[in-house]
């Protein structure tokens, strides 16, 4: 059984950054399409804020929220886990951050989350 495992998440200063990586265990059947980032505010739907899309190129094709634009930078460290640089946190960053991988069989796959909490 496939399972996303997301790390990094904790309380920090507005201003600062933090890493958030996720990284997939067991055999994926088919191929990953996409690895990305999506987060939920409280009150707030579930928003994209960063993909990285297999285009055969080594890095992929990347698509950020505009939100966040300039300020994280979504990465692929090997076929199997990505990572989330975030710079320039601001407190409207809060959300819990969600994994998520896509793939050419089966269904999509979540994370359980992890807490980000940017302090004003």
């Amino acid at each position: 059984q496939v399972q996303l495992q997301e790390s990094g998440g904790g309380l920090v200063q507005a201003g600062r950054s933090l890493r958030l990586s996720c990284t997939a265990s067991g055999v994926i059947s088919g191929v990953i399409k996409t690895m990305g980032w999506y987060r939920q505010a409280p009150g707030k739907q579930r928003e994209l804020v960063a993909l990285i899309t297999k285009d055969g190129t080594r890095s992929g094709t990347t698509n950020y929220a505009d939100s966040v634009l300039g300020r994280f930078t979504i990465s692929r460290d090997h076929a199997k886990k990505v990572s989330l640089q975030m710079n320039s946190l601001k407190p409207e960053d809060t959300a819990v951050y969600y994994c998520n991988l896509q793939r050419t069989v089966g269904s999509e796959l979540w994370g359980q989350g992890t807490q980000v909490t940017v302090s004003s």
